[in-house]
This record gives C-alpha cells, sequence and structure tokens, in this order.
C-alpha cells in the first residue's frame, strides 16, 4: 500500500470527511437500493446543497407559506399529485417502484415544492387553476422518476406546467355574470 507524501504534509494534516457516492434516487433508480427515511429527513445523505435536509426546507417553505409567500394550494396540489400517482403504482408492484413517503423525502422534491414552484411570476392566477398546477407538477414528478433516463424530476416537472400555465389560466377563469361566451366571439 503507498501513501502519498509531500513536504507540506508535515505542516498540514487533514482527514475525509466525506466521500462521494450516489444520491438517494439515483441509488434507488439504478441500484434498487431505499435510503433510510431519518437519514433523508435529516440530511445525512449525498446531494446538492440546500436540498438535502428536508427539516431544514420544511422550516423554510412553512415560512413562506404562512407569510403568504407562497401559495399553500401549490404545495398541497403537488403532495397530493405526487401521493396518489406514486402511491399508486407501489401498490400495483412495492418491489419495483418506491413507496410515496421515500418520493417526499427524496431528491428536489420539497426543495422544487416550496421554493421553486411557488414562484408567482410562473403560477397561474386562478386558485382553481393552482390546483391544477400543483397537482400537474406531483404527476410529472413521478412519471419523469420513474419512466426516465433520469433520477430527478422536480425541475423539469416545473418547467413543463410554467409553460402550460397560461393554457390553465384561460380555462379556470371564473365566468362573469350575465356574460354568454357565444355571443362575445
Amino acid at each position: 500500500m503507498t501513501t502519498w507524501s509531500s513536504p507540506l504534509q508535515k505542516l498540514v494534516s487533514f482527514e475525509i470527511s466525506a466521500t462521494t457516492q450516489a444520491t438517494p434516487l439515483a441509488a434507488m433508480k439504478f441500484q434498487n437500493y431505499l435510503t433510510g427515511y431519518s437519514q433523508l429527513l435529516w440530511g445525512n445523505v449525498s446531494g446538492s446543497i440546500g436540498e438535502t435536509s428536508v427539516i431544514a426546507i420544511l422550516i423554510g417553505g412553512l415560512y413562506l407559506v404562512i407569510k403568504k409567500y407562497a401559495d399553500w394550494r401549490i404545495v398541497a396540489g403537488i403532495f397530493i399529485g405526487t401521493i396518489l400517482f406514486s402511491g399508486i403504482l407501489w401498490e400495483v408492484n412495492a418491489d419495483q417502484y418506491a413507496n410515496p413517503l421515500f418520493h417526499l423525502l427524496s431528491g428536489g422534491f420539497m426543495l422544487g415544492s416550496f421554493f421553486m414552484a411557488t414562484d408567482m411570476v410562473g403560477t397561474p392566477t386562478t386558485l382553481r387553476g393552482r390546483w391544477l398546477y400543483g397537482i400537474g407538477i406531483g404527476l410529472l414528478i413521478i412519471l419523469i422518476r420513474t419512466y426516465s433516463g433520469l433520477p430527478e424530476g422536480v425541475m423539469y416537472a416545473i418547467l413543463l406546467m410554467n409553460a402550460v400555465s397560461p393554457l390553465i389560466d384561460r380555462y379556470t377563469q371564473p365566468r362573469q355574470y350575465g356574460h354568454n361566451m357565444a355571443s362575445s366571439k
């Protein structure tokens, strides 16, 4: 066994404090390995800075919702869409698909749900549209995570639903009292 040595080694000593490894979603998708929930919850996993500690993201996200900077309907819609679609897949084949809790705690789900998807510029303006927008993001997250070549799908799901947002606004506008759509054409 050879060791690395240099003239500076006597002056500077260091220990390895971290190693690189697959993220929990990549380990689940490509190796069929599920990371423990407590590790995901506290952030004791590999991943991008800012997306690994679910507790820290929940605290910041709930602050945004309480202060009304983020609409709770969008966040709730994302949770509902993700839980429903991943729950159906998990019920069909629990050996092949991860359970809903794993999807909620892993990857950029929490970061995307609270901080990215609720950006006021790209979201629908109607309340019903915000529900559809959130549920659509949740469904697309699971669709991309499960059936694409990528382990993560939050960013792409948000971008796709941002593109559909004007269409959602168009079809979820409340009908004006006394206004007939056929006579306005």
